[in-house]
């Protein structure tokens, strides 16, 4: 195949702003595309076209990339359009191989070992500045260095940065001092120094300057609205005065800006070069036309920014659904039902993703997933009782009960003190960095000691724990993710089921400035478009089971207009007591709730075991003692059967509600908390016949 059949071969099938894209190969070039819209089909096909009609050389280009794996997509692609030769790397990876090239004309040292991670070097500062801390402020401070390095400043301007760090500016000052000097005693390099000392050699070595100029002449930079400052200043520094330059992103999906990520540098790519190219992929070939409608009305209705429009290319599929459950639990079980019945009619697990806001809320959805064996796979973070914070406090729990004994009056406030011990307290701390995630994961597990019986032992308590962690099955190739939000972009999914969005979760709680609303909103419109067939948002009245129903809908999805979305009555497509219907309010009062009443003697219920059983604990009840019997011996066969612990299959809880209130037919039995739609359907009949043999 001759230059001319292989150029025209490269532009076949791309749409007609991808080919627009192709065909800009001199001079700058900005693309903005949407979710799912081609976008690394477009540059890759740019860099294939220019280099076959010799517009550029392979040898002498450099696409630049923000994650390994999408590097290694790019190249995979260059491949298979013919092209050998171009480099495709993440900024570090480039500047470290540039470092690596150059460091003989640097220095006459060894070139310095590079950190795997900033974690015991920032230990030792904090130590050396006499700041208590654990796992989880060490990696908040981690972080703030990195933001601090990634945004230009030293110790001597933090003071100057518009950010919430771990500790105070003045004491950080100090740890990123002791964290330099300890890192040049022993000849260590963090990622950012690549990046800072690469730019150091650029613009104070000529000669250093030219053999990169010469080395690189064509670039492309994927994912621009990732780039932070420091990035932005060695890329500017490797292009020097030339503009052959094509940059590819989208400011709707800007999510990292809390490590120092700004979008302004696409915005206002055409200041910078007035000259450019400017494409807008807005097609999508990913979502359906439902799904699309509504990525489109969650990003539109910030009236500031001026996002893309998508168009989808797909087929019309289900409208996305909107739908409320009473709490956590419920949520969790019931959505995990919906896969159950997805992958029993024919759909991979591996083509389905639940996704949340906060890594704390997978805890309920491994459980739920288990219960029902789900094979399932968490991105981005470890399964819960993994965690390190969580295996400590078992670790603590396990020793705590071999010291002080077995029964306890009330677990849950036993549970409360041995984490308060650790350093946790119910307030919730401010920021979203490891320290809040830890004490969102600590907070998971005080919620499972109250969901059960107070006068539970410490030991049974401890052994649920220790078989919740060994149901967790391994991963496997055909199974069903579980990732934040933030873990999930770049990837797709044919069922999403985005889980959470309510108010203080999605936004979350710390957002309270206009700039961290709209990062929650573009979080939300990432999430949507996680999806290309079919889509489920979901969210949870209270916390734990009969807790007062305090939440509310996302504000990114109350004013949906309705003929977007597939919405029960109750699924919160309001404002303020107004139900949308297609662009109109109706006004309906606003229904008050209060604790669910003890049935014994009318004051409101507690905990979350009493609202199970529907009674005070100080209140007599009069379970069927013989039912109440049979109900464990059948739970305890179950669970054998199902190979997943007896609290999965009831808790006692339950089971004492069951032996209780003698439900007779599945309506009855369906109003006891713990028993869900699935477990009506799998056991209702078995339960029902053991009550009634009893009567």
């Amino acid at each position: 195949m001759n230059p001319e059949q292989r150029a025209h071969s490269i532009l076949e099938g791309l749409d007609g702003e991808q080919r627009e894209v192709a065909l800009a190969v001199g001079g700058p070039v900005r693309v903005l595309a949407g979710a799912g819209t081609g976008k690394t089909r477009a540059i890759t096909h740019r860099i294939a076209y220019s280099v076959v009609i010799g517009a550029s050389e392979a040898e002498r280009t450099l696409a630049l990339t923000f994650t390994n794996r999408a590097a290694g997509e790019m190249r995979h692609r260059l491949l298979g359009l013919g092209v050998r030769g171009a480099q495709v790397r993440t900024f570090h990876a480039a500047a470290l191989r540039q470092l690596r090239f150059f460091w003989p004309q640097l220095s006459r040292t060894a070139f310095p070992e590079l950190m795997s991670s900033k974690a015991s070097i920032v230990a030792r500062s904090l130590a050396h500045c006499k700041v208590d801390s654990d796992k989880a402020l060490v990696r908040d401070v981690s972080g703030d260095i990195e933001w601090c390095k990634s945004n230009m400043m030293d110790s001597a301007l933090i003071h100057k940065a518009k950010r919430d760090f771990a500790i105070d500016v003045a004491t950080l000052a100090k740890v990123m001092d002791s964290y330099e000097t300890l890192k040049k005693d022993r000849n260590l390099l963090d990622f950012d120094d690549i990046l800072m000392l690469m730019s150091a050699a650029i613009r104070t070595r000529p000669d250093i300057q030219s053999a990169v100029h010469s080395a690189y002449r064509w670039f492309t930079v994927d994912e621009f609205q990732d780039v932070n400052p420091l990035q932005k200043s060695v890329l500017d520094l490797w292009i020097g005065e030339r503009d052959d330059i094509c940059v590819v992103g989208d400011p709707s999906q800007t999510i990292y800006s809390f490590t120092g990520a700004s979008s302004k540098y696409l915005t206002d790519f055409v200041k910078t070069y007035p000259n450019s190219t400017l494409v807008d992929l807005v097609r999508c070939y990913r979502c359906s036309p439902e799904i699309v409608a509504m990525a489109n009305a969650v990003i539109h209705a910030d009236s500031r920014s001026k996002p893309l429009t998508l168009r989808s290319q797909q087929a019309s599929g289900p409208a996305p659904k909107i739908t409320a459950y009473a709490d956590d639990n419920d949520e969790a079980e019931k959505v995990s039902a919906e896969i159950k019945k997805l992958i029993s009619a024919g759909t991979l697990a591996s083509e389905i993703a639940v996704l949340f806001r906060i890594n704390a809320q997978s805890a309920e959805f491994e459980t739920a997933l288990s219960s029902l064996d789900i094979p399932l796979v968490l991105r981005g973070t470890e399964r819960f009782f993994q965690r390190p914070e969580v295996k400590s406090a078992v670790t603590l729990l396990r020793g705590d009960a071999k010291n002080t004994g077995l029964v306890h009056t009330n677990l849950a406030e036993h549970v409360r003190d041995v984490l308060s011990s650790t350093g946790w307290s119910p307030q919730t701390p401010r920021g979203a960095g490891a320290v809040r995630e830890k004490w969102e994961s600590l907070l998971a597990l005080m919620t499972m000691a109250e969901e059960v019986d107070p006068g539970t032992s410490l030991t049974d308590f401890i052994a649920d724990l220790d078989a919740r962690a060994f149901v967790e099955h391994a991963p496997t190739a055909d199974a069903v993710t579980l990732a934040s939000i933030h873990s999930a972009k770049g990837l797709e999914w044919p069922v999403v089921f985005l889980v959470g969005c309510s108010e203080g979760l999605l936004p979350f709680s710390y957002a309270d400035s206009q700039d961290g609303e709209d990062e929650e909103r573009r979080l939300a419109y990432v999430g949507v478009s996680r999806a290309a067939r079919v889509l489920e948002v979901s969210w949870a009245k209270s916390r734990a089971p009969g807790g007062k129903s305090s939440r509310t809908l996302s504000r990114f999805f109350t004013r949906l207009p309705q003929e977007l979305v597939s919405a029960t009555a109750d699924s919160g497509l309001s404002m303020s007591g107004s139900v949308v219907r297609g662009g109109s309010q109706v006004k309906h009062p606003r229904k008050r709730t209060g604790p669910k009443p003890c049935r014994v003697c009318g004051k409101g219920l507690v905990t979350p075991s009493e609202r199970t059983i529907g009674r005070c604990q100080s209140c007599p009840g009069e379970p069927n003692e013989i039912i109440f019997e049979n109900l464990k011996a059948w739970r305890k066969d179950r669970s054998a059967e199902k190979s997943v612990p007896a609290y999965i299959v009831f808790t006692d809880a339950t089971l004492t509600a069951m032996a209780e209130i003698g439900p007779s037919d599945l309506d009855e039995l369906a109003a006891i908390p713990g028993v869900g739609p699935a477990k009506l359907t799998e056991f209702g009949a078995e339960l029902l016949e053991i009550i009634k043999t009893q009567d």
